[in-house]
């Protein structure tokens, strides 16, 4: 068998990030073209069916089925050649599209398509869909950019497509094999329907139209227009969604990188001046222009990873276009924007227009424009668009008249949507907000959906400009189309596909639009017990539902960012949050759910970090690591707790004891036999160099104030700084004081960081509320609580929140408020007058400080202190508190650090110092690197020695 069936890979792999959810009956992933061949044949002896995928962010339900989906993103991601003189890259399908263009852009090329999943869309899954992108209006779609295909064929057979001359062609006809009947009969069905297909396809005009097969573009060539272009089989496999041939390599053309950009993003009060303005615009020959509408400004406001990129905004529009212009002349581009700026002036289209030129800044803008997509689902169960008619084309001159009679649909079904689009080549992505877990919304969905197919039709348009029809469009093809093509692309299924293996029910013979909805009105939100109050989610139900299947979680690591670790490192869909959040919803789904007695969620969470890259780079912001502490919490008051969780969760208790037989204990993680118990009892790795007791702890009773006078500030020494690195504790009370502050030290340890990642909630909320009573009565004296380990003090602003109940809630709320790290108060203060040093240092930020602390506030306090700062772009350390520490996940922990956190400390320069606030971090770094990492107090308690 040349696929596996495993309960939690099924589960996987029901839904991609469409509206449908289908079990599949396997998981095929193939390493090279030979598997295909024989998983091919398999199932044409077997009769099951294929649906070949790639990232899993079809929109149109493309890459769900009920046979064998076939992944080929984990293995096959060759690039077999890139030819900078001939122009072309040679890939295999499973090849990101932003990998490519990171080795093309060394030798100033890229491949155009540009998809707003461009970090994480795969070579096949474009061929597939035909994607293009922003820049559609210069580069069109991937179809214009595809040389060569090989392919695997319905029989197995293995079959090179490319551009033929007339002589190649006609030897083609001759051929005694599934490829000669393939050339045979299409040669026929087009000679005998060229007019008819040229009479009823969307307008020539429209650059992106993906409504049925693409018999329109073979029309074109010769031998069915003298003079035309070659024929080229690629041209009509692209768009085919998977249901003719299933693609093992694939021939690119690349164009030459522009020079110079700029943008244009002028702000509208209205959709009409917009699409007014888009038709001006055009006329310019810019490279994008693309539509954003409110509702998406107004969510990326609440997402932590775009807020910075909202820098260009100017109060509040309603519609933006980006609008972009490039080329080699930069004058001519600022004429251009000049004068595009003079002519929307002019009209009173729009009320500001900023330029923007900067490449740092431009690369915001767009980065806000790409979110769009999975912004919408953050807008919670009330706002949920339904994908199913987001991508509809006219000619650009027909947008303002198009979108008048859309909105008009839109009042008569009372319903809203989102609008963002390709404007410049007349797409619109048109999102209306439509409940499908009711009747009525289904009803409304299904009746909308054929209203604007006829819509649609009605200015010659096209369904689909780049997603497909797949399970969503396929239904209402004909509307556009007309009847009588419905059986020419029942005919072109057959011609390549006899048995009908390959990815069925897309483009033709299509199930009802409103089958195998992930929401329907079947659909049942999970309700039970947690410890967790879920507050800002819509309870449990909304935080494990919020997941949209966008996959921004599966880019690569070299794509920067955080998230996702584990699978930057295995590349498996069971180790991206999306993976998990789809196993946890379909888990949890129903009355009475064994969610939390899954083996299969158990599995996939199994490498989950509890990073919380998710929390802040997740368009929906799914918060994972919350997601396993409750899940864990309720599977061991299940099936109990390990001895490995409750020895890592009590340190608070066991550390004072340890520390007073401080030799034995520092003997027991040091030593050969030592490492063997503790490996044997706990699961802790003996390759680890586990760190050793201070041979004097921090205490409180070793502190007396030195400005008892001055302005209190409570100092929270956590555990790991009290007993293993006391020097820092010490460093910080010498910064505070020097601003003349009255140090406290509150008798507190922990905030319950360690017992919520281990999943015992019970006893971190034991923890919250003595906090409550430790923390509380500082608090309401105005005395700031400041921290030292990252993951211990954001506790505070975070899961702290929701585990104490509502009567005291108010009371948290003022502690968190109140609670900083010491760079975060530091930052509020006067600087020092520190001379300026050449001193280097490279910052590695810990990852919860990244999600829930400010971007840039470490990076200034020690540019104040004196510092020449670097931040080190490299996402989660991979030890990430105890998880790098135990055996089986030691080497996943290294290769994560190996990605591009351990690269970054070995080639700093000699002189630099690393900065890591987190604890872990620094003992990561120093198992990957053998550099010591500093704390910033550490650093800044240096820079005063020299001023005091």
């Amino acid at each position: 068998m040349n696929f596996i069936t495993d309960p939690l890979y099924k589960l996987l792999y029901a839904q991609d990030a469409s509206m449908y959810e289908e079990l599949p009956m396997g998981v095929s992933f193939p390493r090279q073209t030979e598997d295909i061949i024989k998983l091919v044949r398999q199932a044409q002896l077997d009769r099951f069916t294929i649906t070949p995928r790639s990232a899993g962010t079809s929109l149109a339900g493309q890459a769900t089925g009920n046979g064998v989906v076939m992944d080929i993103s984990k293995h096959m991601t060759e690039i077999y050649e890139l030819n900078t003189e001939e122009r072309w890259v040679e890939v295999q399908p499973g090849v990101i599209r932003d990998t490519i263009n990171r080795e093309a852009a060394e030798h100033g090329l890229l491949f155009g398509p540009d998809t707003s999943t461009t970090d994480r869309c795969m070579v096949g899954g474009m061929i597939g869909n035909n994607s293009s992108g922003s820049y559609s209006i210069k580069y069109k779609t991937t179809r214009e950019h595809v040389l060569e295909m090989e392919t695997v064929l319905s029989d197995g057979s293995v079959v090179m497509f490319k551009a033929l001359d007339l002589e190649e062609f006609e030897a083609k006809l001759e051929l005694d094999t599934l490829e000669g009947d393939i050339y045979r009969e299409m040669k026929a069905l087009i000679e005998e329907h060229k007019e008819s297909i040229l009479e009823n396809y969307p307008h020539p005009e429209i650059v992106r139209r993906n409504t049925g097969y693409a018999l329109d573009k073979m029309c074109e060539m010769e031998p069915f227009s003298p003079g035309g272009r070659p024929f080229n089989m690629c041209e009509l496999l692209c768009g085919s969604e998977g249901t003719l041939a299933i693609t093992t390599r694939a021939k690119l053309n690349l164009e030459p990188l522009p020079k110079y950009k700029t943008l244009l993003i002028p702000h509208f009060h209205s959709l009409q001046n917009a699409m007014l303005a888009t038709v001006e615009a055009v006329k310019l020959h810019p490279s994008a222009v693309e539509l954003v509408d409110r509702v998406i400004l107004d969510a990326t406001k609440g997402n932590i990873s775009q807020k910075p990129n909202r820098f260009f905004l100017k109060d509040d529009p309603d519609y933006i276009l980006i609008i972009q212009f490039e080329g080699d002349n930069e004058s001519i581009l600022n004429k251009k924007v000049e004068r595009l700026k003079e002519r929307l002036k002019e009209q009173k289209l729009c009320y500001s227009y900023p330029v923007i030129s900067k490449p740092e800044e431009m690369k915001k803008a767009w980065e806000l424009r790409r979110a769009g997509l999975g912004l919408l689902m953050g807008l919670g169960k009330e706002a949920r668009t339904p994908a199913f008619c987001e991508d509809t084309a006219v000619r650009v001159k027909d947008l303002p008249e198009y979108v008048k009679e859309f909105e008009k649909l839109l009042r008569k079904h009372e319903v809203d949507c989102v609008f963002y689009a390709h404007a410049s080549v007349g797409e619109l992505h048109l999102r209306p907000m439509i409940d499908t877990t009711t009747d009525k919304g289904v009803e409304k969905m299904v009746t909308m959906a054929g209203e604007i197919a006829d819509l649609v039709g009605s200015y010659r348009g096209s369904l689909s400009g780049e997603h497909g029809d797949g399970r969503s469009r396929a239904p209402f093809i004909h509307k556009v189309l007309g009847d009588e093509m419905m059986p020419l692309l029942k005919k072109v299924k057959t011609i390549w596909d006899k048995h009908g293996i390959f990815n069925p029910g897309k483009i033709v013979d299509p199930a009802p639009m409103e089958e195998g909805l992930r929401f329907s009105p079947d659909y049942i939100s999970t309700d039970v017990s947690t410890m967790f109050a879920w507050r800002g989610d819509e309870g449990f139900a909304g935080a494990i539902e919020r997941c949209n299947g966008a996959g921004v979680c599966r880019k690569l690591a070299e794509s920067g960012g955080a998230m996702c670790p584990s699978y930057m490192a295995s590349k498996d869909e069971k180790d991206s949050t999306r993976g998990r959040a789809n196993v946890f919803r379909q888990v949890f789904e129903g009355y009475d759910p064994e969610g939390f007695s899954s083996p299969e969620l158990k599995q996939a969470l199994e490498l989950c970090l509890s990073c919380k890259g998710c929390k802040s780079e997740c368009p929906a912001n799914v918060d994972m690591a919350k997601m396993k502490a409750e899940f864990e919490y309720g599977w061991q008051m299940r099936h109990g707790i390990s001895a490995k969780n409750k020895f890592f969760a009590g340190a608070g208790k066991l550390y004072p004891t340890a520390v007073r037989f401080r030799p034995i204990s520092n003997w027991m993680v040091q030593s050969g036999i030592g490492k063997f118990l503790l490996k044997m009892m706990f699961n802790i790795t003996p390759k680890r160099t586990l760190p050793a007791f201070a041979p004097q702890p921090f205490t409180s009773k070793e502190y007396k104030a030195k400005h008892p006078g001055g302005d209190k500030v409570a100092l929270f020494v956590d555990l790991f700084t009290r007993y293993h690195e006391p020097k820092i504790a010490r460093d910080a009370i010498k910064i505070l004081e020097y601003y003349g502050f009255q140090v406290i030290i509150p008798p507190v340890l922990e905030t319950g960081r360690v017992q919520i990642s281990k999943g015992l909630l019970h006893q971190a909320k034991d923890t919250a509320y003595h906090l409550l009573d430790v923390f509380g009565p500082l608090v309401d004296e105005g005395i700031p609580i400041v921290g030292l380990e990252p993951s211990e003090v954001l506790t505070l602003r975070d899961e702290f929140l929701d585990l104490v109940d509502d009567d005291r809630l108010e009371e948290a709320k003022k502690i968190s408020k109140y609670s900083f790290l010491l760079e975060e108060f530091l930052v509020r203060v006067k600087p020092p007058e520190v001379p300026e040093s050449k001193r280097k240092v490279y910052v590695h930020n810990h990852c919860h400080a990244k999600v829930l602390s400010g971007k840039n506030t470490l990076k200034k306090v020690l540019q104040n202190w004196g510092y020449n700062v670097e931040m080190i772009d490299a996402g989660c350390c991979g030890m990430a508190g105890s998880f790098g520490y135990e055996v089986d996940k030691y080497e996943l922990s290294l290769q994560i650090g190996g990605q591009r956190l351990f690269p970054a400390v070995n080639n700093m320069g000699g002189n630099g110092n690393i900065c890591a606030p987190g604890f872990s971090c620094r003992h990561q770094v120093l198992d990957g690197t053998g550099k010591r990492a500093k704390h910033p107090a550490e650093l800044i308690a240096e820079q005063l020695s020299t001023i005091t």
